[in-house]
């Protein structure tokens, strides 16, 4: 019996003239990211994507699992494919969603009828379909408000497919349709979910991450390592860049005051990120701060930070609190490894009372002290390029 995975989008559909440059996006990364698990046949119409495996071996499973982290896809359906004939419909309903409708105490039947030429209307489909259910499975009975399963038939142009229902896929827009940004990644919760939330929005993601050995260990670089891997499942490739950052954290303690520590440090990053930016042609930066959930997070002083940039600083979890945060961690599966105790360079000297409201003439002229230009020139060249693909995620 011939399957097929169906790949239904939402808003997408939404996009008027423009739509059609997001679905070939969309086609792509789905091309992409299905290539290691074999040759499939691919074909689109009526905001859908349909995908038949070439190999009869192919996990379809599998193959449903990672279209479920793929941006841009709303809805995926495993469906049997049937001639537009009622006498077939039925007879492979039954056969192929056999298991399916033996396990179930209840069902119902929904047509949908995109083909109007089909002889039957869809309230027709459903009489009888569901009496042929009913009949060949005499323990199972009708509930149309609240059934165990539900046989959804779809009369398409060329075909009928059958399937029992809709599995949600990640939504949002396909990644590479909103640019590029590059993400400041440290070891915690919140960035990496910034990260999986501006990629819904279609943005590709590239990250950069700042060390501070002998402060920091090479097990905080592989905990964030980690992090890329399982960011990549949703956001592709994802190029991570990797800054030296002691001498600079040192020079901040030598020659700053202690309390403007945090801002000083947090400013240079974005001076950093910026270049490493402009490699990448990325648009934007991205970071996971929430108002008031740290000292630096305080609106004066994101004001402070913003002040050097001359780019767009994207913040999706500002307005979230920490619980919201962690739900999204946890679905993402990036909570367990953010939570493991190896601290990041943003813990190294970490003064005992930091100014909470920074002011901004007061926090240049306290960068005015160092000599950081050079140094941030020395930081740039010695970053370190690594490539997180998808498929080691």
């Amino acid at each position: 019996m011939k399957e097929v995975i169906l790949v239904k989008y939402g808003e997408m559909a939404l996009k008027g003239q423009n739509k059609y440059s997001f679905e070939d996006i969309l086609f792509k990364n789905i091309k992409f990211r299905l290539k290691p698990l074999g040759n499939f046949k691919y074909s689109s119409a009526q905001s859908t994507i349909y995908i038949q495996a070439e190999d009869e071996t192919t996990d379809l499973d599998e193959v449903i699992e990672i279209l479920k982290k793929v941006f841009g896809i709303a809805a995926i359906c495993r469906a049997c494919v049937c001639e537009k004939d009622f006498a077939d419909i039925q007879e492979k309903t039954l056969e192929y969603l056999k298991e399916t409708l033996e396990d179930a105490k209840s069902f119902k039947v929904e047509a949908k009828r995109a083909d109007k030429k089909f002889p039957m209307k869809s309230p027709e489909i459903c009489m009888e379909l569901g009496g042929a259910v009913c009949e060949a499975f005499p323990e199972i009975s009708v509930d149309v408000h609240n059934p165990e399963v539900t046989v959804i038939v779809e009369i398409r142009d060329t075909n009928a497919y059958v399937h029992a229902g809709r599995i949600k896929g990640a939504g949002g827009l396909p990644v590479g349709s909103s640019g590029k940004a590059l993400l400041l990644l440290s070891g915690g919760i919140d960035s990496p979910v910034a990260g999986y939330m501006m990629a819904k929005r279609g943005v590709h993601i590239s990250a950069v991450h700042f060390v501070s050995p002998p402060y920091t260990s090479d097990r905080a670089l592989l905990k964030v390592e980690q992090l890329c891997q399982k960011m990549a499942a949703y956001c592709g490739d994802i190029h991570f860049y990797c800054v030296p950052f002691t001498k600079i954290q040192e020079e901040l303690r030598r020659r700053c005051p202690e309390e403007y520590f945090t801002i000083l440090m947090r400013r240079l990053m974005m001076l950093i990120a910026q270049e490493i930016a402009k490699k990448e042609e990325a648009l934007a930066l991205i970071t996971g701060e929430s108002v008031g959930q740290v000292a630096s997070q305080t609106m004066q002083a994101m004001v402070c930070t913003d002040a050097v940039c001359k780019c767009p600083v994207f913040r999706p979890l500002i307005g979230m609190d920490k619980t919201e945060i962690i739900e999204i961690s946890r679905k993402i599966d990036t909570f367990d490894i953010s939570v493991q105790p190896y601290e990041d360079c943003c813990t190294v000297f970490t003064p005992r009372h930091p100014k909470i409201r920074p002011n901004l003439e007061a926090v240049e002229q306290a960068q005015e002290k160092g000599n950081f230009d050079d140094m941030i020139a020395e930081a740039v060249d010695g970053t370190e390029l690594k490539v997180f693909k998808h498929a080691d995620a």
